[in-house]
């Protein structure tokens, strides 16, 4: 029987995803566990396991909602981008992606695992990975046809290569490496200038890391 009544109609789901997070940000990931999710919130020790069968469960659902969270960030960053730029949305793209990442280290660090998330069992997890990686397909498309991009770049290459400098600049910022590889600015600098740098290359022109690119 549940020690609280606070929590129904869905939102023990929504308090136990919760208290995972805030374990992460205390003890750290081993530490998490659905016996202590519980104790955190107030119900018995059987009670989450309605939800949540397991670890890898409850923590896949950390990884929706840091997912869910990630996406509405890049779906407002397009939506202010300009629409007849393609190069530009996708820079609009990565740098949510960047900021975001930056903001919310530990949910960035748990849907970026392989080992404690079972994407494969997250319909939302992966129609929202579909989404991005076909949205930055049409983009890329976009700028071969109005000539902003080369017509003979491989697009499934491309978006590849994006993908992996979006990654590897957020796990390098989460996993503390920036002092050995670039002390000149902190990660909130240097993600973005860096990201630019990239796109002017994609335009064939490296642009000074100031200026505004079309």
């Amino acid at each position: 029987m549940e020690t609280s009544n606070r929590y129904h109609h869905g939102n023990l789901t929504e308090a136990l995803v919760a208290a995972t997070v805030a374990i992460i940000e205390e003890r750290g990931v081993e530490h998490v566990s659905v016996r202590e999710a519980a104790r955190r919130v107030g119900v018995s020790p059987g009670a989450p396991f309605r939800h949540f069968a397991t670890k890898t469960a409850l923590m896949t659902a950390v990884a929706e909602q840091a997912m869910d969270r990630l996406k509405a960030a890049v779906d407002a960053a397009l939506e202010a981008a300009p629409a007849e730029a393609p190069l530009a949305r996708l820079e609009a793209l990565g740098a949510a992606y960047l900021r975001w990442a930056l903001e919310n280290p530990t949910h960035f660090a748990v849907i970026s695992s392989r080992t404690l998330v079972d994407i494969a069992s997250s319909d939302s997890i992966q129609r929202a990975n579909d989404d991005v990686r076909s949205i930055m397909v049409q983009l890329f498309k976009q700028a071969q046809a109005d000539g902003t991009l080369a017509p003979d770049l491989d697009v499934a290459h491309l978006v590849l290569l994006t993908r992996a400098l979006g990654y590897g600049l957020a796990r390098m910022a989460s996993d503390g490496h920036f002092p050995e590889w670039h002390a000149a600015d902190p990660p909130s600098d240097a993600l973005p200038k860096a990201l630019k740098l990239f796109m002017s290359l994609l335009r064939g022109k490296a642009a000074p890391l100031g200026a505004e690119v079309p």
